[in-house]
């Protein structure tokens, strides 16, 4: 099989995946299209490991080791990532970026104690 193929195959779904990750607003849709990328460059790894353990015979599988190494990050990172999509979901009662963004403290908002001196001084 020539590297094209799998080259091609993991190039479209990097692009997919990419696309998600810039264009949904659903964190877990997000953390798919997160693990969409990680499988490209898994597929990446593979084939070049492939293609280049043709050309010597005694060589160490670095790409496959590689992609063992990638899925195993990718397993904690979806967990983690669950754990905290869960955790604002539960809080806030919506796993939609935008919203969580709008939600989030802004530059203009003070915290509480800072309110607090400045009602103090106003009164006084």
């Amino acid at each position: 099989m020539h590297l094209a193929y799998p080259a091609v195959l993991s190039a479209l779904l990097f692009c997919t995946g990419l696309y998600g990750v810039l264009a949904r607003r659903n964190a877990i849709l997000v953390l798919m299209s997160v693990e969409l990328m990680l499988n490209a460059v898994n597929l990446n790894l593979v084939a070049f490991d492939v293609w280049l353990s043709r050309a010597a015979a005694d060589t160490l599988h670095s790409g496959q080791a590689l992609t063992l190494f990638t899925i195993a990050i990718a397993a904690a990172e979806i967990g983690i990532g669950l754990a905290i999509v869960l955790a604002v979901y539960r809080n806030r009662g919506t796993s939609d970026i935008d919203r969580l963004r709008d939600a989030a403290e802004g530059p203009d908002d003070a915290p509480e104690t800072d309110r607090a001196a400045k009602k103090a001084e106003a009164t006084a």
